[in-house]
């Protein structure tokens, strides 16, 4: 089997004929998505497979996108420094051609500045945005309203801490706008959870499997638009 050279430029890129039959078609042909952020992107309070990104891949899939969730590198409690740290690096390896970012939730709670947010945000936005192919690939997401939960509601100054999660959203439309990013707001559409029990999973504090699905059908039209503008291209 005699290799094959692709001439790009002045670069030669040397590949076997499989590898040029299946890689390069596979990145053309399929849509690599990869989430990152913590417990709200991971599913805690439902499973993995009800989390809005599972439940959106395959929404998407249905309707003959060809896009695959290669990993949910979402972990619960982490920060935005930890994004940095931990699931970065990973996702770099992923290859990934569109990502969802929700993250901040944690950093609000923990007590991190919220200028010290800001610079870990852009850090974390100009680093995803660096792998992936165009910027509107990233769809960043802001930080659902956990004060009206049960367990958000009995912290010592609930309305504190709403203040404190529309401060930080305020932020991460900011960080995205100055990008040129599209962002799904999930502050309002969460704040159903406030008068239905249903929506709100057994440990009183994260979305049940059904508030995972309210998510997905607000973030889905965003994201459809995105994979039918980039068919046009």
């Amino acid at each position: 089997m005699k290799p094959v050279f692709f001439l790009l430029g002045m670069i030669s890129i040397f590949v076997t004929p499989s590898l040029a039959a299946y890689g390069f078609a596979q990145m053309i042909a399929e849509i690599r998505y990869v989430a990152l952020g913590d417990s709200y992107t991971i599913g805690t309070g439902a499973s993995l497979e009800q989390s809005w990104p599972a439940v959106l891949t395959r929404h998407l899939q249905s309707e003959g996108i060809k896009i695959n969730l290669v990993a949910n590198l979402a972990i619960a409690g982490k920060t935005a420094q930890q994004v940095i740290q931990e699931q970065l690096p990973v996702f770099e390896k992923f290859h990934p051609s569109f990502a969802t970012l929700l993250i901040g939730a944690n950093d609000c709670v923990q007590g991190v500045d919220v200028n010290t947010f800001a610079q870990r945000l852009a850090i974390v936005i100009e680093r995803m945005l660096v792998v992936l192919p165009q910027k509107d690939r990233l769809v960043v997401l802001t930080i659902p309203d956990f004060s009206i939960t049960p367990q958000g509601s009995s912290w010592p100054d609930p309305h504190n801490l709403r203040e404190k999660i529309r401060t930080f959203n305020n932020v991460i439309v900011q960080k995205a706008a100055s990008h040129g990013l599209v962002v799904v707001d999930l502050y309002n559409v969460s704040r159903g959870m406030k008068d239905d029990s249903s929506l709100v999973s057994s440990d009183g504090l994260h979305p049940s499997a059904k508030e995972y699905a309210v998510w997905e059908k607000f973030i889905y039209p965003t994201v459809h638009q995105i994979m039918q503008a980039e068919k046009l291209r």
